[in-house]
């Protein structure tokens, strides 16, 4: 005996990825086709199993609910007793619960199965069977009900026949009918709309604002900004009456075009979905075929319009095993100065694979090429229709700054926003009334210890409400000196332009919102630090608000390397070399970017704080280049220093090809390129590309592509390993990325280490020299330029570091300094400290002093000598990193018995750093002893050039700093010393 199984559809599953059926009954195992389940749509599979029973109605048939990476969504479990006690052997299309991993209900959804124990009914019967399984309720299954219960029941029974009868052959005609009758159905059960605008405006009002979806993962089609406002562009793309889309289909060639009417689900609104059927013109390797798309829209707003398009062509080859996916976002355009309307057409697109096979990638191929071709055509067409958004039509830099400067509000206007709130007007209206009722009351005589001029409360009463007084006016102290302090604070580069002939970046920083408070007790103190090319810029510090606007503008020196990421990153301030606590952070990658993108972004940030909190940054952001060919010629120049010799240029055909192949910016210029093998666990033949910006690799198997790239800044090291029997005899070069970094080339890496980053194996290069040169000196000379772009030094530069005009009259007298640190060293050991020696350079840089460069002493006067120095703060030592440009002068003491060192520090590109300098003294005084032990203490004191807000938090975090610091330094020295004794 044979028990048919019939796997209709599922609903409210969990899972919104795709899913797949595992069928089990006695030894027999089946597996369904993968189904994706869209944001809306539900699973349909409609496909048959047949089981061998043995006629024991204990068997018990499993159908397990999976994902396709594995996981278990749930199981149902139906007796075959079920289906016998049914008079005919047939039960129905019913909808069974689906029960979670353990065996209890979760809430995992529905599943629509239908059992049969024949193979062969007619119509009569299935509908009889249908009919009876509708009108019956189980324990495990309920039922499926609907208002038009006859129509309903009529097209379950004629799906049912059509599946019991799959062996049957069925005239054009049959098939028709069935068609007309389950769409009449469908329609009946569906909302209808006059007009296309009646659909649009019922969706809006039931569900226009939804967030718009995520692009989808294959690539981009179209992306084009038009002369036309964002509805009339929808209604241009998706209207039934649209003559765009009549004369696209000419365009392309397409034939017996259908189209339904938009209509939403029963009892949901907020979607509308529609089927368009055309057969396609046959190519040189497909015949005629014909296509099926079902377009859903996922939102419809005033500006915003999404639709998801599933289009199906199951008689190409291989067309059952696959599903292409098209997402359509029609958004707001840039801003014109005509301040007409414009909106931006954006879509992407993805495969979706319902079964393996070994021609994917053939396929993923097949498809890229096909839909290009098809959008460049769309593209085409609708330029001719509306007018193309030029890049001269759309808001020039310097008229978005301008525009910018103009968002400053009045401090009346913020003042009556920051005063306007109830707190503020309880105080004001009981401050009145008391003093309303002091005027209006007579002295009163003295009693109780009262005397002339004391008057005491005479009541507890009294006592309370001077005490609510009290405290409300010193809240309202507070309130009035941060807004004060706040208009009157200056701080962070705003204002300050970029210098020079090169690639500049300007980031204008509008506002964030949502920022997440780092205690409860108030808003944050945000700032806002840009990291860029190894340079950082800060904004100012906005107090106490979770939704700060700067409306400041922030630009980066030019350089002749061009930027690849804009590092953003959101903190609370609470001092320059405190462990800052972050808000939130995210990074710019200008190649993955579009400068049209950039020029107004909402960037949401990542962190454990910003995330929970959707806190987002409003950035609009600017890459120019300066005099460009010089600052090409320059680049190229250094290269060819680097490399040995004459870099010949590629032709505009290459670099276009290398644009295209790895989805760069124009500006991204191709240098070299090379053959080579990528070793994996089997070696791969392919190209090695490099630009000024990234290392790319392609290869292309036999149709199964590879391709990958990553930044310079990545890089971490690159080795050259010698040839080895595990090399087949040719050397190969190793490039092993920083931790973290890569991510979307992982796919290309050989291994990866203990503390996770990436390593590539590159060999088999035809002239491995000339590569290993030219990949070593792009990657140096990027790597100098980011670690060193803000200052190298040498010899002949140290005395420059800082002007005497900065040396604070200050420097060497004892005001407002104190005593940090005191102890005993051996006067040799302590001096080693200050002679400039490889000790030296290994205690600071051990203590986290990087770069760390000296000048000689020199003699200014009898007793006297003095030495630049300067280094970088490491990140344990302040999150800015920051530069340190330091005046040493040592002094023999008035005694002769040891030395007095005074330094004065210089600090840059940390907040509020130009504001002041940090002033050490060490008095070292010799103790007699025979050893030549002496005795030093350390002093510290902070003189200020500029008043503000934040100067007591500022000098508690640098004074709590930099004696850990000074500790650390001693100690090392002493252990440095003892080592080398």
């Amino acid at each position: 005996m044979k028990l048919y199984v019939y796997v209709l559809e599922a609903k409210n599953l969990p899972s919104n990825g795709p899913v797949y059926l595992d069928l089990e009954l006695g030894g027999s195992k089946f597996a369904s086709r993968a189904v994706t389940k869209g944001s809306s749509l539900d699973p349909v599979w409609n496909e048959e199993f047949v089981f061998r029973v043995r006629g024991s109605e204990g068997e018990v048939l499993t159908v397990w609910v999976c994902e396709e990476k594995g996981d278990v969504v749930g199981q149902v479990r139906v007796g075959v007793g079920r289906v016998t006690e049914v008079e005919n052997g047939c039960l129905g299309p019913t909808w069974f619960e689906i029960d979670g991993k353990s065996g209890e209900v979760e809430n995992c959804g529905k599943l629509l199965l239908a059992l049969s124990l024949h193979g062969r009914e007619d119509e009569r019967q299935a509908e009889e069977t249908t009919d009876a399984s509708l009108d019956t309720s189980s324990p495990s299954g309920s039922p499926v009900k609907s208002p038009r219960r006859k129509k309903l029941m009529k097209a379950v029974a004629s799906s049912l026949n059509k599946l019991l009868h799959k062996n049957a052959d069925f005239s054009r005609s049959d098939e028709s009918s069935d068609l007309s009758s389950e769409t009449e159905v469908h329609s009946e059960e569906s909302s209808t709309y006059s007009s296309f605008e009646e659909a649009m405006e019922s969706m809006h009002s039931n569900g226009g604002e939804q967030p718009m979806p995520e692009d989808l993962g294959c690539g981009i089609l179209l992306d084009q900004s038009y002369m036309v406002s964002p509805k009339d562009l929808n209604a241009i793309l998706f209207s039934s009456d649209s003559e765009f889309r009549n004369n696209l289909a000419e365009l392309q060639g397409l034939s017996d075009v259908h189209e339904t009417p938009w209509v939403s689900k029963p009892g949901d609104a907020s979607t509308l979905t529609r089927v368009v059927t055309y057969i396609k013109p046959p190519s040189k390797l497909v015949k005629a075929v014909k296509a099926t798309e079902e377009q859903m829209y996922l939102k419809a707003g005033i500006r915003e319009f999404s639709v998801l398009v599933n289009v199906k062509t199951p008689d190409v080859p291989y067309g059952n095993a696959f599903r292409v996916e098209l997402l359509y976002k029609i958004m707001a355009g840039p801003e014109l100065p005509s301040a007409e309307e414009s909106s931006r057409l954006f879509v992407s697109w993805d495969i979706n694979f319902c079964q393996r096979t070994m021609m994917r990638s053939m396929i993923e191929s097949g498809a890229r090429q096909g839909l290009q071709e098809n959008f460049d055509q769309l593209g085409n067409l609708l330029s001719q229709t509306v007018k193309v958004v030029d890049s001269a039509d759309s808001l020039e830099k310097d008229q978005v700054v301008q525009s910018e400067k103009r968002e400053h509000q009045s401090n009346w206007d913020l003042a009556v926003k920051y005063f306007g709130n109830f707190t503020v007007v309880a105080t004001t209206f009981v401050i009145l009334y008391v003093g309303v009722h002091i005027m209006l009351c007579k002295p009163s005589k003295p009693q109780g210890l009262e005397i002339n001029g004391l008057d005491l409360p005479d009541s507890f009463g009294e006592l309370m409400t001077g005490g609510i007084i009290v405290l409300l006016l010193e809240h309202i102290h507070g309130r009035v000196s941060r807004f004060i302090a706040a208009r009157l604070q200056k701080g962070g580069d705003h204002g300050v332009e970029a210098k020079g002939d090169g690639w500049v970046v300007t980031v204008v920083l509008v506002e964030a919102v949502n920022l997440p408070s780092v205690d409860t007790t108030g808003d944050p103190d945000p700032y806002v630090v840009l990291t860029c090319n190894g340079k950082t810029r800060t904004s100012s510090v906005q107090l106490q608000n979770s939704n700060p606007q700067w409306h400041e503008i922030l630009e980066f020196d030019a350089t002749r390397e061009p930027p690849s990421v804009l590092g953003v990153e959101v903190f609370y301030f609470d001092g320059p070399f405190g462990h800052a606590v972050s808000l939130g952070h995210t990074e710019i990658n200008f190649l993955k970017n579009k400068p049209s993108e950039l020029t107004d972004k909402w960037i949401p940030l990542e962190g454990k704080l910003a995330t929970p909190s959707l806190s987002k940054l409003h950035l609009r952001v600017f890459l120019e280049v300066r005099n460009s060919t010089e600052t090409m010629k320059e680049f190229f120049e250094n290269v060819e220093k680097g490399v040995g010799k004459k870099l010949k240029p590629q032709s505009p055909h290459k670099n276009a090809t290398f644009q295209k192949l790895f989805e760069l910016p124009a500006e991204e210029i191709l240098i070299k390129d090379y053959s080579c093998y990528l070793r994996r666990k089997i070696p791969l033949q392919g190209r090695l590309f490099l630009s000024a910006r990234v290392v790319g690799f392609y290869s292309n198997l036999f149709g199964h592509k590879t391709i990958f790239f990553f930044l310079w800044e990545d890089v971490e090291d690159v080795e050259v390993h010698s040839p080895s029997i595990a090399s087949v005899g040719s050397p190969t070069l190793i490039i092993t990325l920083r931790k973290g970094r890569g991510v979307d080339a992982a796919h290309g890496a050989k291994s990866q280490d203990e503390e996770g980053r990436l390593i590539f194996y590159f060999q088999a290069f035809a002239s491995f020299d000339a590569a290993c040169r030219t990949i070593t000196a792009l990657w140096k000379m990027r790597n100098l330029a980011i670690e060193d772009n803000a200052l190298v030094i040498n010899e002949s530069q140290c005395g420059q570091l800082i002007p005497e005009t900065a040396v604070s009259p200050l420097l060497f007298e004892d005001a407002n300094m104190s005593k940090i640190y005191e102890g005993d060293f051996q006067m040799k050991c302590l001096m080693e400290l200050f002679n400039g020696g490889n000790m030296e350079h290994e205690v600071m840089r051990k203590s986290g002093c990087l770069n760390y460069r000296s000048t000689k002493w020199e003699e200014v006067k009898p007793g006297v000598y003095k030495r630049q120095l300067s280094y970088k703060f490491s990140h344990h030592i302040s999150v800015f990193g920051g530069e340190v440009n330091c005046t040493q002068r040592k002094t023999i003491r008035d005694d002769g018995r040891g030395w007095i060192v005074n330094q004065v520090m210089g600090l840059h590109d940390i907040p509020f750093g130009d504001d002041f300098h940090v002033h050490l003294r060490y008095e070292i005084e010799e103790l007699g002893s025979e050893d030549g032990a002496c005795r030093c203490d350390v002093f510290l004191g902070i003189e200020w050039l500029k008043s503000g807000k934040f100067q007591s938090r500022i000098e508690r975090n640098i004074n709590e700093k930099l004696t850990h610091q000074v500790m650390d330094i001693l100690e090392l020295i002493k252990k440095e010393f003892s080592v080398n004794q």
